[in-house]
């Protein structure tokens, strides 16, 4: 069993509110954990307008498997329009 971690640091773009901020996050949280079963959390940055960092986990049978999972993952968030990875990482337990 292996479990895989990955973070993101994000700019989000144009948000005027932490209203504003939380919307672009849920999406993002809603989406990874829809797509691929991923435990999903705000782990930073709670009080900034336009900044914010999600933590995704996975649990999968091996190494391979979950940085598959993890890679499609880091493919939707940079994907997404409406914010910019600042920074990333990605660790295995």
């Amino acid at each position: 069993m292996v479990i895989g971690v990955a973070g993101w640091e994000l700019e989000i773009y144009g948000a005027q509110s932490l209203k504003e901020k939380r919307s672009v996050v849920k999406s993002l949280k809603d989406r990874l954990h829809d797509r691929f079963n991923l435990s999903v959390a705000e782990t930073g940055h709670h009080d900034l307008w336009q900044r914010a960092e999600i933590t995704a986990c996975v649990v999968a049978t091996d190494r391979r498997l979950a940085d598959s999972v993890l890679s499609n993952a880091d493919r939707l968030v940079a994907g997404d329009a409406r914010a910019r990875i600042i920074d990333s990482y990605r660790t295995f337990y």
